[in-house]
């Protein structure tokens, strides 16, 4: 065997040896990286899992049992969601009411934020200020103030019917009155639009105003600019806020409870509020478990319709077309 043939030998083993040694110490390293890893995050996980999983485990089992704090739990199987779709009128009711909130809310929430949102893009001297002054509401969000606060200004001797008292006007009991109750909710969640106008002011931000130039040139006006550019470019932001605005609509709770505590005569008498009642009035704490998940799944399915349907009109610009 020539010397050469023994040098690359030689040459090989070693590289072999090398790649071993590296190897084993790549291994090492990682497995202290990945313990390390673990190490950091034992502290939100041990919370994520005895703080959001174990309750869920917990109200899952709950709802097919009846349990009253008073009492241990009881399994009664299907008992409860049987009673719950087939037998409680309350539940009907709540969730039609809900219903309307949400087919109402959400459209008009959506509406305005992006209105205001393409006023608030201009380039503007003091624009940083009207943005401020706009999401402002949204900074308090549905806290209790706020929900005392508009009870106040929609009572029958509120500041509403007192302005309206200067032109002529006579006042109505706006939170009194069956037929505007829902309204005035309906007014609260449309006016706290500020974090969903800052998202589409976001989304507007990112649309090339080459589009705008180029279709200038060609003679489009600013009405078919609108819907053949901001409104196609703007989908994706636009089914963001829509999914996020019905899953917050169906779980308003503040404001019914503490403007109109479900009344008059149920108009306002939200799922969440029957929840809570059901929950800590009447300590059905079983029925309440399930009326939760019959909401998650309601939620869950909406959420899935909305996804089907959204390729039908979601723009995406990475993919050159529609969502698939």
């Amino acid at each position: 065997m020539s010397n050469v043939s023994l040098y690359q030998e030689d040459a090989g083993v070693k590289r072999q040896s090398f790649a071993a040694r590296f190897a084993k110490l790549w291994r090492r390293d990682s497995r202290e990286t990945n313990l390390a890893g673990y190490i950091f995050i034992s502290p939100w996980l041990i919370g994520f899992l005895l703080l959001t999983v174990w309750p869920i485990a917990q109200s899952f089992y709950l709802s097919f049992t009846e349990y009253s704090l008073l009492n241990d739990p009881t399994w009664i199987g299907s008992q409860n969601y049987s009673s719950i779709l087939f037998k409680d009128q309350l539940f009907r009711t709540s969730l039609g009411v809900t219903f309307a909130f949400v087919l109402a809310a959400v459209p008009l929430k959506l509406f305005f934020s992006l209105m205001v949102a393409m006023l608030l893009n201009k380039n503007l001297r003091g624009m940083n200020l009207y943005r401020t002054a706009i999401y402002f509401p949204s900074l308090i969000g549905g806290s209790i103030a706020v929900s005392v606060l508009w009870r106040n200004m929609f009572s029958l001797d509120g500041y509403v019917n007192h302005v309206l008292g200067w032109f002529g006007i006579q006042g109505v009991g706006w939170i009194s009155n069956p037929n505007t109750s829902l309204g005035t909710l309906i007014l609260l969640s449309t006016w706290q639009f500020g974090s969903t106008m800052v998202i589409f002011l976001a989304g507007l931000k990112q649309i090339p105003g080459e589009l705008y130039d180029s279709s200038a040139v060609d003679g489009a006006g600013k009405a078919r600019q609108f819907f053949h550019i901001t409104l196609p470019m703007l989908s994706p932001v636009m089914f963001f806020n829509l999914v996020l605005g019905v899953i917050g609509s169906f779980q308003m709770f503040t404001s019914a409870f503490i403007i109109t505590k479900g009344g008059p005569v149920n108009s306002t008498y939200m799922y969440a509020l029957f929840l809570f009642e059901k929950a800590f009035k009447h300590y059905q704490m079983g029925y309440a478990s399930a009326l939760a998940w019959i909401l998650l799944v309601i939620i869950a399915v909406l959420t899935g319709i909305n996804f089907l349907v959204s390729r039908y009109w979601v723009f995406y610009e990475s993919e050159g077309g529609k969502a698939k």
